[in-house]
């Protein structure tokens, strides 16, 4: 257990959002989001039209992105997420649109 004035622990999801999420403003959106939350890393088009989002910092931070992801009030139309969990393996500043 971590004592009370100490850093959360920080963790790093990984999500591949399927759907009409290119084209849209959903890259911008999901930065603005993750900015929102504190959170660092970056959201990049893929060649096959997914997005995937890369978000480090605490788990609650990252879950509530999740969270935002999935709930259907994003730009463009999500099919489905598909997350990975795992510790933060680098350190990424501020959050990205690639």
């Amino acid at each position: 257990m971590s004592a009370p004035d100490s850093e959360p622990v920080q963790i790093r999801l990984t999500a591949w959002v399927h759907g009409r999420v290119q084209g849209v403003g959903f890259r911008w959106w999901t930065r603005s989001r993750a900015l929102e939350l504190g959170l660092t890393g970056y959201a990049a088009n893929r060649p096959d039209g997914r997005v995937l989002v890369v978000a480090q910092g605490p788990r609650d931070a990252c879950e509530r992105l999740l969270q935002l992801l999935q709930n259907g009030k994003t730009p463009g139309h999500v099919d489905k997420v598909v997350a990975d969990w795992s510790p933060r393996v680098e350190v990424i500043s501020g959050f990205t649109e690639r």
